[in-house]
C-alpha cells in the first residue's frame, strides 16, 4: 500500500457525560414578577410598531378614506340630513394609536400579574408533590 491510500481513521469518544437530577422546587415569584414585565414590555413595544406601521401603509393606500365614503354612503339618509355617524372618527391616527396603547398596557399589567400569580401557585403545589425533576446533562 502506498501513503496515499489512508483509510479513514474512527476516533472513539471516550469522555463520558455527566448527569444531575435536580428538582425545580421554588420558583422566586419576585424574579417571575421583574422578567414578565420586561418581556411583556418588549411585546408592547412590538404590538405598537406593528400597528403604527400598518396604520400608516393603509392609510398611504387609501383605506381608510374608501370605508369612511363607504359608510358615509350607507348611513346617508338621501333627505341632505346630517348623518348620525362619523365614520372619519373612528379611523383617525390618534384614535387608533390610543386603543392601540390602552390594550398594550392593560396586556402588560395582566400578562405580568398573571406570571406572578403562576409562580406562587406553582410554589404551592411544589411544596404538595416535590416540584418538577430535570435531568442536566454536561455536554463537551
Amino acid at each position: 500500500m502506498s501513503a496515499l491510500q489512508e483509510g479513514p481513521t474512527a476516533v472513539k469518544a471516550t469522555a463520558s457525560s455527566r448527569k444531575a437530577h435536580l428538582a425545580v422546587s421554588r420558583i422566586e415569584p419576585w424574579s417571575v414578577m421583574k422578567f414578565s414585565f420586561v418581556i411583556s414590555l418588549v411585546c408592547f413595544i412590538i404590538l405598537f410598531v406593528a400597528v403604527a406601521v400598518t396604520y400608516a401603509i393603509l392609510s398611504t393606500l387609501g383605506v381608510f378614506d374608501a370605508l369612511t365614503t363607504l359608510l358615509s354612503q350607507l348611513a346617508d339618509s338621501g333627505e341632505g340630513e346630517e348623518p348620525m355617524l362619523n365614520p372619519a372618527s373612528w379611523f383617525s391616527p390618534a384614535r387608533v394609536l390610543g386603543y392601540t396603547g390602552l390594550i398594550g398596557a392593560l396586556n402588560i399589567i395582566l400578562i405580568t400579574a398573571l406570571s406572578t400569580v403562576g409562580a406562587m401557585l406553582y410554589n404551592l403545589s411544589a411544596d404538595l408533590v416535590g416540584g418538577i425533576d430535570i435531568t442536566l446533562t454536561e455536554s463537551e
